[in-house]
């Protein structure tokens, strides 16, 4: 089971408190930088990282997360670095829960087997790979379960019934609900629709529910807060990085999330 995801959703709910869930492109602004900003984020209240890895068609994402992907491949990131930036962040923190999400083909260029194994020596917590449905994705989902690491699946508004519960039978540690029909970064978010569909993915989804796409600030965090277990957050994350730059990019990072969990926490 993935441990770390689990007592991080215990020790929130015991609390009464949401999981705050950033999300990251690894290798942007640089390879450098990653781990800083990834420490930075637990320090400025993250529950769970999502990590990003790169790829060339990231189909479900909007154009912020899309050019940070395509500058961090510019710079070579792979997803070895990925994984080897991981082992690195564990090296001093070994609470936080890091999740991979990103795309099949990278994982399947290097092999479910060797990518699991590879995966759980480096520290990874849970893979979402957004192209696997879970009609397709037993056997991985499986391999990921029995190494304890977390299959995380997306639903989003559109999802049907039956595929709701295909998700409810695999998915460990969380799922992700894409609060919006359209890539990552949109905006236009109803929190009384969203309120809505996490009450039919509960009925068949024992894990918790975080929510993303659309949140960019405190008000929409609290707001979505306020209904599930879990706000995740990425363009708005990923755009403060890149204006900031290289050397102030993890202080931004820091310093941005912990306005969002002072207001969460409100």
């Amino acid at each position: 089971m993935p441990a770390r995801i689990d007592a991080a959703f215990a020790a929130l709910k015991a609390g009464g408190r949401t999981a705050l869930i950033p999300f990251i492109t690894a290798g942007d602004p640089s390879r450098a930088a990653t781990v800083p900003i990834m420490h930075a984020l637990v320090q400025g209240g993250a529950d769970v990282i999502e990590l990003g890895v790169p790829f060339s068609d990231p189909m479900a994402d909007g154009p912020v997360i899309q050019r940070s992907s395509e500058r961090a491949l510019a710079k070579g990131i792979s997803l070895r670095d990925v994984l080897a930036m991981t082992a690195e962040f564990r090296r001093t923190d070994a609470t936080t829960p890091v999740v991979f999400m990103g795309y099949a083909n990278p994982i399947e260029a290097m092999g479910h087997d060797a990518f699991v194994d590879a995966a759980r020596a480096a520290g990874v917590d849970g893979v979402l790979v957004v192209d696997y449905p879970p009609e397709e994705a037993g056997p991985f989902a499986e391999l990921l379960t029995a190494n304890g690491i977390a299959p995380i699946f997306l639903l989003s508004p559109t999802t049907p019934e039956a595929r709701i519960a295909a998700v409810g039978r695999l998915a460990r540690g969380y799922v992700y609900y894409v609060s919006l029909k359209g890539v990552t970064g949109a905006g236009n978010l109803d929190v009384s629709d969203v309120a809505d569909k996490l009450a039919a993915i509960r009925r068949h989804v024992p894990v918790p529910v975080g929510v993303g796409f659309g949140i960019r600030d405190g008000a929409s965090a609290r707001a979505v807060g306020a209904v599930s277990d879990a706000v995740v957050i990425g363009s708005a994350l990923v755009q403060t990085i890149a204006d900031a730059g290289e050397a102030a990019g993890p202080q931004a990072a820091g310093a941005w999330l912990h306005d969002i969990r002072v207001a969460l926490d409100a």
